[in-house]
């Protein structure tokens, strides 16, 4: 089966899993110091020649909305520290892909209502920028907190947005470009679920990822009415919250899985695993047979396909999907092949490496609690590039139900 449009279960939410009108509008802009990294690199603002340095702005997205619901119907506003792990984590998480793994300063940005949203709730949010930035000093990594922006937005903002910028320099020389994907590499993935040794419950796995649709796929039609504030009026109704669950529902289990049962909104708001303690390790050890890694978030598995040129990006040994996921797939019935262009189902980081590289770098994703394995390969692609796309790229991705190729 060859996928040639976008995820309908995004769109008609009014979110775009590919943002190729981003990409339009950003094309001919400067790619920075190294054309192809996952992230824009610059010079150093210091002057070193042989430092580099990248800003990054990124959020916790729609999961915000989502707390905000989960708080009001359960009064449990500690939800809110998980989404400033959210927020922090898919900035340091970019970042990381370019090999920055040290050395962050973090700047947040907090739009609220004013209305609807209280200072309890970013005494919480706060409270948990400094948690977690005390766990990764715990692994040798430095965030340091540099304060930031709370706005009063209410004309803007339903519930409240959380967004952050991260700035960081490195050695030019330990910088990792996506652009060195070649054919014979291996596709290391590391699961987005169960527990690492650094968190402190089970991991749902969906990240910060797809939550719009998630959320609406999942959760049932009474909080259109309770929280109109938590979602776009430009929504058709019918894609509104139009599933079978509260939030306090029991999150129906795959056969086999082994850890406790989660209701379907603690599911949802699982915060989003840092992979960083286990790349710093792994750069450590292995930086000159690593030649790419990339973070499957907006894009989820067909990511991979803006990086490299005239490659064919294969998947055929991934992870099966979490619970999380297999629940959206059941409630929304989608297919397939937009569940794998929206979410990560299974694991949210890939290194692309060396096959040599990659039974130690399982090894050290097992250190930290953190499964991991070969999830696929890279070849050449044959097709010719004008009839593919701009740069050559497709991705085939081999699931319980078939096969699924993405070249749009």
């Amino acid at each position: 089966m060859v996928q040639t449009k976008a995820a309908n279960a995004y769109l008609s939410r009014g979110v775009s899993p590919t943002k190729d009108d981003v990409h339009r509008a950003i094309c001919g802009e400067p790619e920075g110091l190294l054309p192809g990294a996952f992230c824009k690199l610059t010079a150093d603002p210091a002057g070193d020649p042989a430092y580099c340095a990248a800003m990054h702005a990124d959020g916790a997205g729609t999961k915000s909305a989502l707390a905000y619901l989960y708080y009001k119907e359960t009064g449990d506003v500690s939800v809110f520290r998980g989404v400033a792990q959210d927020a922090v984590v898919m900035n340091l998480d970019d970042l990381a892909c370019v090999g920055a793994v040290d050395g962050f300063l973090f700047s947040n940005t907090i739009g609220r209502n004013a209305h609807r949203v209280d200072g309890g709730v970013l005494r919480q949010i706060i409270d948990g920028y400094r948690e977690f930035a005390e766990t990764l000093a715990g692994y040798g990594i430095r965030l340091t907190l540099c304060g930031g922006e709370t706005a009063d937005v209410g004309d803007l903002v339903g519930t409240i947005i959380v967004d952050s910028t991260v700035f960081v320099r490195f050695p030019l020389a330990r910088a990792v470009n996506c652009a060195n994907i070649r054919p014979g590499d291996v596709i290391v993935g590391l699961a987005s679920d169960g527990r690492a040794v650094y968190e402190r419950e089970p991991n749902s796995g969906i990240g910060s990822n797809g939550l719009t649709a998630a959320r609406h796929i999942l959760l049932n039609r009474a909080y259109a009415d309770k929280y109109p504030e938590t979602f776009s009026p430009t929504i058709e109704a019918g894609q509104v919250y139009c599933g079978p669950y509260a939030v306090t529902d029991p999150l129906p289990q795959t056969k086999g899985q082994t850890s406790p049962p989660t209701t379907v909104g603690r599911a949802l708001l699982s915060p989003t695993r840092t992979y960083l303690p286990i790349l710093k390790a792994a750069l450590d050890d292995h930086f000159p047979r690593i030649h790419g890694i990339i973070h499957c978030t907006g894009g989820g598995q067909v990511k991979c396909k803006g990086f490299g040129r005239g490659l064919h990006y294969i998947k055929d040994a991934l992870f099966a999907p979490p619970a999380i996921f297999a629940a959206i797939r059941s409630a929304g019935g989608l297919p397939a092949d937009e569940l794998y262009q929206i979410f990560n189902m299974g694991h949210r980081m890939e290194v692309y490496c060396d096959p040599a590289a990659a039974g130690d770098i399982i090894a050290i994703a097992g250190q930290f609690g953190v499964a991991a394995k070969v999830v696929g390969r890279v070849e050449r692609n044959m097709d010719e590039i004008s009839a593919v796309t701009d740069n050559g790229n497709k991705v085939t991705i081999a699931h319980a139900g078939g096969e699924v190729t993405f070249d749009f």
